[in-house]
């Protein structure tokens, strides 16, 4: 690495060789003008060196705007579809507003401080207020294409490491009670039976509303009375799209008796209105499907819509359709079933995240618990001993004998 000092006037100005881009080959150079000695210029001159050469002083002349479309174009392969049409629409709603046109190397971590800030004044499209996790989830996508800025030596340090986003609590769990689950699903079986029988198997299954889009009937097993959730559907950049679980993991749930007969009776309905229009019915077709031949799986958002006007029919304003995944879990720990099951059957990562998510609710069966352990201990004290002392022992006693052994 090299560099050198060169008189301009009545100033010095110090320039250093950096490495070539990593991206294009182009050859870069990092110069300081200084005011002073020729002594103070070339102790100028060793730092820059050294900051150069621990990329600290890298400049590049790239705008954040360009560097953005460059990570998202790397990036967005290893993305799953919904990821890749959230970071885009992020990138373009929140960020590029702000920040496209600046300067890579003028971007501080107190200008990101104040763009964030911003966003929760006043950052949404219409100027109302964004929610901290949306700001979160800006900063995400900032900080990750800043950090690729320093793979590439455009920048030596990434700024957005020390920026300051909204801290996020703990999620609020709010399940709808029993009979609120009753009431949707009363009413929804007034207009539609197929949307009962939806909203019906998120209660009981736990299943995500993609999940339970993207199930088909060959994942049915009457038999076994329960369901294969492998597949799962999400709204890409192009429409709807079919991918694997969010965990990338499959499982089987076990269905109870009236849903696997609302299941058949489902399955009836679709044969006969196929027949009914001559079209086949395929043993693959989609459960829940507008379509007659049920090629085309349900619309997760569409089917999120409609239940968030069920709700407001009924005056739910607070229930989402995700909450029934709550229900599901809180009401089976409340019964004592095992978290390790609940885990399975959400579909979770691991037994560790569940406990994450609901901790309270485990917290309380544990005070269940230790109600019921003294219970039965202020039971028992109430109560005679039934314990038998040992005798005491005698003379003959002293040594034991083993038993004999049986003979035939």
């Amino acid at each position: 690495m090299r560099g050198h000092v060169r008189k301009r006037g009545s100033s010095w100005q110090i320039i250093v060789e950096a490495p070539r881009d990593a991206l294009d080959g182009r050859r870069r150079t990092v110069s300081r003008t200084i005011h002073g000695s020729k002594r103070d210029a070339d102790r100028a001159l060793a730092q820059l060196l050294v900051d150069v050469g621990q990329g600290v002083a890298v400049a590049h002349d790239a705008t954040f705007g360009h560097l953005l479309d460059r990570w998202l174009e790397l990036s967005a392969p290893d993305w799953s579809p919904s990821t890749r049409k959230v970071n885009h629409d992020y990138a373009r709603m929140y960020i590029r507003p702000a920040l496209a046109s600046r300067p890579l190397n003028k971007l501080t971590t107190a200008a990101l401080d104040r763009f964030y800030t911003q966003l929760r004044e006043r950052g949404g499209t219409t100027g109302q207020p964004l929610a901290p996790r949306t700001v979160r989830r800006v900063h995400n996508i900032v900080h990750r294409a800043l950090e690729q800025a320093v793979r590439w030596s455009w920048l030596g340090v990434n700024p957005a490491t020390n920026s300051t986003p909204p801290k996020l609590g703990r999620p609020d769990v709010q399940p709808p009670a029993p009979v609120d689950v009753t009431r949707l699903l009363s009413a929804a079986a007034e207009s539609d039976e197929e949307f009962a029988l939806f909203v019906r198997l998120a209660a009981t299954t736990g299943a995500r509303r993609g999940e339970l889009c993207g199930l088909r009937w060959s994942r049915i097993d009457p038999a076994a009375r329960s369901l294969l959730v492998d597949r799962s559907v999400v709204e890409g950049d192009t429409g709807l799209i079919e991918k694997d679980t969010k965990t990338h993991q499959a499982r089987r749930v076990a269905i109870d008796p009236t849903s696997l007969q609302l299941l058949a009776e489902h399955h009836d309905r679709c044969i006969a209105r196929a027949e009914l229009a001559g079209v086949g019915y395929s043993a693959n077709a989609y459960v829940f499907s507008e379509a007659v031949d049920g090629s085309v799986p349900l619309n997760p958002h569409a089917v999120s819509r409609r239940f968030r006007r069920l709700c407001d029919r009924l005056g739910l304003d607070e229930v989402r359709l995700h909450d029934l995944r709550h229900y599901v879990a809180t009401r089976l720990i409340a019964g004592g079933v095992p978290v390790r099951t609940v885990s399975g059957r959400l579909g979770h990562a691991s037994a560790a995240t569940t406990l994450s998510v609901y901790s309270h609710f485990v917290e309380a069966t544990d005070h269940d618990a230790a109600r019921l352990l003294g219970t039965l201990l202020d039971e028992a004290a109430s109560e005679p001993s039934h314990r038998l002392d040992p005798p005491e022992a005698g003379p003959a006693e002293t040594e034991k004998t083993l038993p004999r052994p049986l003979t035939g």
